[in-house]
């Protein structure tokens, strides 16, 4: 069975301005938090999704390359460094290691599991997050990111109140890749998505719960394009 999307990593080189450029086109932006490792968010949540909105906080260092978080926030940093924008494709895991072994047979991830835990605030009050990550690449998306996330709490992190959004935004319904040959990367999406492919007339769609995955041909850079928001009409 396909694994379902999370969350999208967005970043940012000024967070503050980005969160207001969402609170305008009719988001409700969650309060900003920030990692134990210097990179910092905020949180635009949909039932069972949500798009991570993210920056280079105060102070923040580049980890060491076999530090645990540099699949995350060095390659982040990397990233801020020649553009902005969607960064990194996360799917929701119920047991990251499970995961985590299952992408080294695949031969698409060999870091360990990460594990963190921050701070959040839940109706007022402070509460605790954490998560368990695994990842997944591919040389031939080098400016792509792709994990797998398991919550411990997701009762402190998920609330309705939360996904009421002014522009009607209900999730995201599809998320574009571009490649010069799709069908060179159609095994490494199909191993980290557990899905199948389905040929279109430009490239590959795989069906997720919820959204769909194309990779579509393109001259441009390999990475993420864009991403269509369900209940209104930005694509973003």
């Amino acid at each position: 069975m396909p694994r379902a999307l999370d969350h999208l990593v967005i970043a940012f080189h000024d967070l503050a301005a980005a969160a207001e450029r969402y609170r305008a086109l009719g988001f409700q932006v969650g309060p900003r938090n920030r990692h134990p490792w210097g990179t910092e968010n905020h949180i635009v949540q949909f039932d069972g999704v949500f798009l991570e909105l993210l920056g280079l906080g105060e102070g923040f260092a580049a980890p060491a390359p076999d530090d645990p978080v540099a699949p995350f926030a060095g390659f982040l940093a990397e990233f801020l460094k020649t553009r902005e924008g969607l960064a990194m494709m996360v799917l929701r895991s119920s047991d990251a290691e499970a995961d985590r072994q299952a992408f080294a047979r695949a031969h698409i991830g060999a870091r360990p599991r990460f594990d963190f835990a921050r701070k959040g605030v839940r109706e007022g009050r402070e509460v605790e997050v954490a998560f368990s990550l695994a990842f997944a690449q591919t040389p031939a998306f080098p400016e792509a990111g792709f994990f797998v996330c398991e919550q411990k709490f997701p009762e402190n992190f998920w609330a309705k109140a939360a996904q009421v959004h002014p522009n009607g935004a209900t999730g995201v319904c599809e998320l574009t890749l571009t490649h010069p040959d799709p069908e060179q990367v159609r095994g490494f999406l199909t191993a980290y998505l557990d899905a199948p492919a389905e040929p279109t007339a430009d490239g590959l769609r795989f069906p997720l719960s919820g959204a769909d995955l194309l990779c579509l041909k393109s001259d441009a850079k390999p990475g993420f394009s864009q991403m269509r928001i369900a209940g209104t009409d930005l694509v973003l």
